[in-house]
């Protein structure tokens, strides 16, 4: 059904207007290199052999009175490739060609309708011809592996052996066009082609296509304008006396920090625990900003417990407290953990005197009147 006759589209004088302007263009700035995708959408156009159609209804003792063809339709293809350098690139992808058909009217009367499909996929290479910055030429030769599927049916005195036949082959195609770049990441194409296919009936033919569509190179990035910066002439001016320098004087050294701080146990802990509380987190931190930018050799942390209960358990506790206080230090202020020791004495080092407490039961009183031993010393040594 695909042969080259009359009604074919005049691709002829149109590819060699577009081979003129890609042998008169001056070579130009290279498009980067890298991946693109796209898709184009146009109309398609296929040469219809009449002459064919009434030789064989005529074979069939048909004579042929008129025929009309429907030899236009829309296509669209979509692809994607690799660019190599600024002329050459390397593209495949899927299209769509349409449908075309016929209907022959017959004596004695009847009618025979045909109509085919074309579809496939496509690897091509592209020749590339830059013209200026933004716009360029490129040739295609390329193999396709098309489908071309038909449907025939008559009426009357038309009788269809196979009415839907189909083929499956590679065949050749060639294309010419021009690109624009809106920016180096899109631009906008336009194409002709001429796809060489089998018609599904046993005849090779042509089918034309001329397309628009829009091209996105992954990757590309849109230039970005670099401001000039407006520097204006010197001016001359008499010179003043130099201004005499007067250094300002230093600034005065910072409080040292104190050599040995007590905290209460009570402040940093609840009864008989060694968690720090959040009241004693808080003077932790106040002590670890003193201590920024003191350049120091050990931190000593001490833990005391008063003489009420076991000395076992009260060494236990003691040790466990200075032990906590210790990670605090380091874990949530960043004193680092190897300029910090931790121990503890029990009762053994209390601030209260002989006297201060009588009694050996425990009561309220008592347990009020020994605060002060129950506490945890930190010392900071080496201060430079």
């Amino acid at each position: 059904m695909t042969h080259t006759s009359r009604k074919s589209i005049s691709t002829a004088g149109k590819l060699s207007l577009l081979t003129m302007v890609l042998m008169a263009a001056p070579f130009a700035i290279a498009q980067d290199t890298g991946w693109y995708g796209g898709a184009n959408i146009g109309r398609t156009q296929a040469s219809i052999d009449d002459a064919r159609i009434t030789s064989g209804l005529l074979g069939s003792g048909l004579s042929t009175t008129s025929i009309e063809d429907n030899d236009r339709d829309r296509g669209y293809k979509l692809f994607g490739g690799y660019q190599y350098n600024k002329n050459f690139a390397v593209e495949a992808g899927y299209f769509d060609l349409g449908q075309f058909g016929f209907v022959a009217n017959t004596t004695p009367t009847g009618t025979l309708n045909g109509d085919i499909k074309v579809r496939g996929l496509n690897l091509d290479a592209v020749g590339i011809l830059p013209i200026t910055e933004k716009f360029s030429a490129f040739g295609r030769l390329g193999v396709t592996y098309a489908r071309t599927k038909g449907s025939f049916a008559g009426t009357g005195a038309v009788n269809v052996l196979n009415p839907n036949p189909s083929e499956r082959d590679a065949n050749l195609k060639v294309g010419l066009g021009v690109q624009y770049a809106f920016t180096n990441a899109l631009s906008l194409r336009a194409e002709i082609e001429r796809y060489r296919i089998n018609d599904a009936v046993g005849n090779k033919g042509d089918v034309d296509m001329a397309s628009i569509g829009l091209v996105y190179r992954f990757g590309g990035k849109t230039p970005t304008s670099v401001a000039q910066t407006y520097v204006p002439a010197p001016l001359v001016v008499a010179q003043a006396p130099a201004p005499v320098y007067v250094a300002p004087p230093p600034p005065p050294p910072p409080a040292p920090m104190p050599q040995k701080v007590s905290f209460s146990a009570d402040s940093l802990f609840d009864f008989d625990s060694a968690a720090v509380k959040p009241t004693g987190r808080a003077e932790l931190d106040k002590l670890a900003a003193d201590l920024r930018g003191v350049d120091f050799d050990v931190i000593n942390v001490t833990g005391h417990t008063d003489r009420i209960g076991r000395q076992a358990y009260n060494q236990k506790l003691s040790t466990q407290r200075a032990e906590a206080v210790s990670t605090y230090l380091v874990t949530s202020a960043g004193i680092p953990a190897n300029k910090i020791n931790a121990r503890g004495v029990n009762g053994s080092d209390p601030v209260t005197k002989p006297g201060d407490c009588v009694g050996t039961k425990v009561t309220p009183a008592l347990i009020s009147c020994l605060q002060p031993d129950r506490r945890v010393d930190i010392e900071v040594t080496g201060q430079r």
